[in-house]
Formats: structure tokens, sequence, C-alpha cells
């Protein structure tokens, strides 16, 4: 008879060949009765003896307990957005943007068929739930994170758990792997089947609670509820599309069996234990792409889950690598979005609203209308343009969709049943807020309102300033905000940090607690660290992600407005919009006097050794363009790359006549030959470290 230690492995083994056989395979290979036996007898042994228990225990999906919280982490590999193609002359003109980027690039395999099997193009239908990052730690699931920012997401590893089409040990000789990699990152969608959704909605319209919007909100909700033994009752399910070997973690070459195409991915997902959509397909060109999105066009409302659309990627994963990724996006993939539901309403008035940046956007005052899944009463109507275009008057009938299924917009009007004398809308020509005038500069959509002083650009400042991904200011929300303006206390954003409770107080609804609480507020964002700064400055294109790698790479406001457009713009990810942006914004007098006064003010304007960064690196390697391939003996490629860049040195993805040197690791693969082909000095990486070091 064996020993518990036997007899758990033995129970653990076949209960997840079960599992996996009935929720991902729908093949069951045992009764209900049977398996239910089996796991009470798991359960029984590991209460007995809790030594035995291990995290990928199929009694481990549900947590004992509710979550207090959830903590933010950062993810081991950044999640990418995808740019948006809404019809068949963009997808054909995505298509002739990353060929014409690979010809000047020089970059091998332009054309994505060209005769290979691993070349082409792979359509997954675009599933409307809620992206995650698994990370699998020597082939257990050791975390689940939604996706956040695309840096950071929340740790959600005990929900997570909870999904049963989610492996929590990945079944790596299944897939041909001679070993199990050190850290395997998985991405995917969790979605809610309908079936789901519909049972949901029945419970809470019996209970007289409020219905949810649509499945995606449903499935993004579950995913956050504290306890997870309710995120398992909703039956959420899974569905794997990426799959990374972090190369931070693995310093060895990839295991037999891995994939070098997209296709095959997916195909060694499904053998690692995962469920893969079964309606993707290959495709050779765009025109079988093209094929495929109109397919699905007419027959997604047949599923048994919401779809969007359709993302198409280049099934070459080498030619993935070389033409990396624009400023936001992949080159090499992107996501195909179907028509949004479209409906008529009335256009009951125009208001204007001004932005941060004095950005005067008109908006639409709806007859409130039920649009995919949510109720609009207010529409956006871009800009200038956008009004002369629809030709749009007071009491028009209106046909508003939702821009990528997210932002309602007005589509049209009918002009047929126009009111007699409606009348025109137009630009406001002074500002709706300050009565300045308003300008529309040379090349731009926008129209504006220039004063620096007017409220509503200092407003949506502070708001921005305070905002939970910038200095993260508790107490701080847009009524108090406008008071604070609208009593003259706060002028500029360095003013908060001179309130005081006694200035607080006279305020509406602000009593001496939470004056305090506020004050306390202000003084602990001066912790923030550089980047949170940078990002609350609110310059144009500045993102969260972007800011992050800005500070890394120029770790102190001096060194940044310091740099060249030219050093900013040449930073991987930043390119010569935000270079440009950053240039304008610095060059501004009220901007520099708003960064002194922070600095003055005690706010963190360094980027710290401890965050990881070098500073007082001599540029031995300025003007010197490298690629990186292959895996290093000792450094990971981000190690690698910031060693470079913190000697003045620029790294890039792929293998041009400008490229200087080329690093090269074990596995290289195509960037080594061309290198070879164009007579470009190769580096090991001892070589690399002894060049830093000259």
């Amino acid at each position: 008879m064996p020993n518990p230690q036997q007899r758990g492995a033995q129970l653990r083994i076949q209960l997840q060949k079960a599992g996996y056989a009935y929720y991902v395979k729908a093949e069951p290979i045992m009764e209900d009765a049977v398996y239910d036996r089996l796991y009470r007898e798991l359960q029984d042994l590991e209460e007995k003896f809790p030594e035995l228990i291990t995290a990928d225990s199929p009694t481990q999906r549900v947590g004992d307990r509710p979550a207090s919280q959830f903590t933010t982490v950062r993810h081991h590999i950044p999640l990418f957005s995808l740019e948006n193609a809404f019809d068949g002359d963009e997808l054909q003109g995505w298509e002739d943007k990353w060929q014409r980027y690979a010809q000047q690039q020089e970059i091998l395999g332009g054309d994505p068929g060209g005769g290979d099997p691993g070349g082409g193009y792979v359509c997954e239908l675009k599933i409307d739930g809620s992206a995650l990052a698994l990370t699998y730690e020597d082939g257990v699931l050791v975390r689940g994170a939604t996706r956040g920012d695309g840096a950071e997401g929340e740790d959600i590893t005990q929900n997570v758990r909870t999904i049963r089409s989610i492996p929590l040990r990945l079944q790596w000789e299944a897939a041909g792997w001679d070993r199990v990699p050190g850290r395997v990152e998985i991405r995917g969608e969790a979605f809610l089947p309908l079936t789901s959704f519909e049972a949901m909605n029945r419970q809470k319209a019996a209970a007289g609670e409020n219905l949810f919007a649509n499945p995606r909100n449903a499935a993004a909700g579950t995913l956050r509820l504290l306890d997870s033994r309710l995120v398992a009752e909703r039956s959420l399910d899974f569905f794997a599309y990426v799959l990374q070997i972090d190369p931070n973690r693995e310093p060895g070459t990839p295991p037999a069996g891995w994939a070098k195409n997209h296709w095959k991915t997916l195909q060694t997902l499904e053998n690692l234990g995962f469920r893969v959509n079964p309606n993707r397909e290959l495709c050779k060109n765009i025109a079988a792409v093209q094929s495929y999105c109109a397919t699905w066009d007419q027959n997604r409302h047949d599923l048994s889950y919401m779809t969007d659309g359709v993302v198409i990627k280049l099934n070459d994963r080498r030619l993935q690598d070389d033409l990396g990724f624009t400023q936001k996006f992949p080159r090499w993939a992107i996501a195909y979005k179907y028509a949004a539901e479209e409906a008529p309403t009335q256009l009951l008035g125009v208001t204007f609203q001004v932005g941060r940046t004095g950005a005067i956007t008109p908006v639409a005052e709806l007859a409130p209308v039920p649009l995919a899944g949510t109720t609009v009463s207010r529409a956006t109507l871009h800009n200038s343009d956008r009004l002369t275009e629809l030709n749009i008057h007071m009491g028009d009938t209106v046909v508003v969709r939702k821009a990528g299924e997210i932002i309602p917009e007005v589509l049209r009007t009918l002009p047929e049943m126009r009111p007699p004398n409606a009348v025109l809308v137009t630009m406001p020509t002074t500002c709706p807020v300050c009565d300045a005038p308003t300008v529309r500069p040379e090349g731009e959509a926008k129209t504006r309102c220039v004063n620096a002083s007017c409220p509503a650009i200092l407003r949506g400042s502070l708001r921005h300033w305070a905002s939970r991904n910038a200095l993260d200011v508790e107490g701080l929300g847009e009524k108090l905000v406008e008071q604070l303006v609208d009593a003259d206390l706060v002028n500029s954003i360095a003013d908060l940090y001179s309130l005081t409770v006694e200035n607080l107080l006279p305020l509406e609804r602000v009593g001496k607690k939470s004056a305090e609480k506020l004050v306390a507020a202000i003084a602990q964002s001066k912790q923030q660290p550089f980047s949170r700064v940078l990002y609350g400055l609110g310059i144009p294109l500045i993102g969260v992600v972007n800011a992050k790698t800005l500070v890394e790479n120029f770790p102190s406001i001096k060194a940044l407005t310091g740099a060249t457009e030219e050093e900013i713009a040449a930073v991987f990810g930043i390119g010569e919009e935000i270079a440009r942006s950053l240039g304008q914004w610095f060059a501004v007098n009220a901007n520099r006097t708003l960064v002194t006064q922070l600095e003055q003010r005690g706010l963190s304007l360094e980027h710290t050794v401890a965050d990881g960064v070098t500073t007082g690196s001599s540029p031995s390697l300025a003007g010197k363009t490298f690629v990186l391939t292959g895996t290093l003996p000792t450094l990971s490629r981000s190690d690698a790359k910031a060693k470079i860049e913190a000697r003045g040195g620029k790294v890039t993805g792929s293998v041009s006549r400008k490229t200087s040197y080329v690093v090269v690791g074990e596995a290289a693969g195509s960037k080594l030959d061309k290198a070879k082909s164009l007579d470009i000095p190769c580096l090991s990486e001892s070589e690399l470290l002894e060049l830093i070091a000259t």
C-alpha cells in the first residue's frame, strides 16, 4: 500500500489529468462521482498531513479565506496594447507599413508567406474579457495578475486558481519539452461564457440588484472579488494566446520542442494544458486574413462567448523580434475591430469641455439610448473638423456608436428629420470657462484655450497630479479641486504643498480631521518616485509606461532636460514624437519654473541607484549602435541593454548597415547571419564588458 506522500502524488496527477480532460478538452475520462471520491480522498489526506499540500494541488484552487486587498506587482515581461484596424483597407495599410519598415531596416523575411510553412499570419478571435498575465516557476503556477497599465497589474493569484481551464502545473512533458524552464509567462483572456453571464443576471434581477452591463464588465468585476469562493461560483473560463520564456530567468537555450512560430506556439499551449481558441486559422496572405475576418463577422453571434474582433499576428516569431515595437504597439500584430452597434437618438444640447492642455472638446448631450450593453446619454463630437463634417444642428436626430466599442461617438446625422430653424453647432470663439479668446494652432485639429491661468486647465492639471497613477493624493477629489481653485488657494501644482489646515477649514464640507488628512496626504506624496512625478506633470504623450522608461534612461530631471531630442528618441519605446513633446514642454518658462518649485518643496526629481539606475557613467559608447542576439552567459538582455545605454550607447532590435556591433550569445538567430553578411563586428559577452570598461 503506498505511503501518504506517494498516494498524494498519485491523486494529484490523476485529478489534474481528469480536470484537463473535462475543462479543457471537453472529453471526460471519469465519472463525476469517481472524481468527487478521489478529490475527497486527497482533501482528507492533506488535512491529516498538511505537509503534503502543494501549490499545484487541485484542492488549492479556492482560497480558504477572503483576501483583504490586492497588491500591485510589476510584470516580468510588459503587456503591450495593439493598434486597431476597422476595415480591409486599414488591414492592407498595416501590412504595407510593416513591410516598408522591414525593407528600410533590411530585415530578412519581408514576405509573410513566402512558401515557408512557418510564415503567413495567424488569426485568432479577439475575446471580449479581461487580460491576465500568468507566471509559472519550475512548471507551477505562482502568480496571476491583471493587465493593469501593461507594466504593472494587481496580483489576483487566489482568484486565478479558481479558473478550471488554467492548469496549476504545466504538462511540459506532453509539450515535447526536454525540461521545464525556470520561469514561463503565459498571456491570455479570462472571460465569462454567455450562459454564466445570463445566469448571474437572472440571480441579480431576482434579488433586486443592478444587472451587469455586459460579460466583459462581469468578468473584470469577478476577478477583483476579494472572496475567491465567490469567484469560483461564477465559472470563468480562459483562452491562452501568448507563451514566453523569461530571458531574465532562463540563461540557457529554450527547451527542445520550443516553437519557432506562433501557430506552433498555440499548439504548444494546448499541450501544456491550456484552452486555446479552436476557431484560429493560419492564413497565407492578407487576402485570406480579410476573408477570415468577414466570415466571423457573420458567425460571431453564434458563439458561446463575446468577441469584438480578430487579432492578427505575423506567424514567424523571428520576424516578430526583428520588427519590434513602435512607441505604443508591436509592428507585427494588429486588432481588427468589428463595426460597433449603432443606435439613433436625439441631440438635446452640446457642451464644451476644457481639458488640462487647454483642448476644447464638444460633447453631445443625448436622449438616453441603450447601446452595446450600456445606456448612452453623452457622446464625443471630437473637434471643429468633425462638427463641420457632421453638419450637426441643435435638435438633430443622430446615429451613435461606440468607437472601439468603448467611447460613444456621433457617427452621422439624419438631416431629413431635422426640426425647422435648427441652429448649426459651431466651436466657441471664446473659452467657455475663462472667456479668453480661443485659437486653433496651425496643423492641429483641436481648438484651444491658451490662457495659462484658465481655471479649467488648472483644475485638470490638479486632478491629473492627484490621480492614482501619478502622485496618488488621497482625498484630493474633483469637488475639492474646484473649491481650491475657486477660492484662489491654489494657482499651480506647487501651491498644493503650501496648503495648511487653516487654509482648508473654510471650504465647504471640510472639517478639521479631513483637512489634517489631506495635508498629510499631500506631504506623503513627496515620497513618490521620479517616474510618477514626471507622469503627473501631464506632459503630452507621456504615459505611465513611457515615464518609467524615461527615468530608467535619464535618472534625474537634470539628465532629462540636458538630453537632446535625438538622445531621447533613441531610447527603445520612446521615439521622435515623445522626444519632441518633451522638448516643447520644457521650452516653456512657466513649466521650468514649476519644476524648480516642486524641487524646492521636496518632490523627488531623481531616480535612485537603489531603483536599478546607474548614475555618473561616462558616455564611452556614445554614437555606437548595438544589437543583441541569443542568450548571454551571465547577463540578461535587459542588463546588457542597461549597461550599454549607461555608457551612452544605443540598443536596437534589428541589424542594418548602421549597426556598430552585434553582441552574440548562445542560440543566436538570423541577426548573426545578417551581421556576417554585412561584415559588422560581433562581440561575445566578455568582449562587450571589456569594451564597456574602457
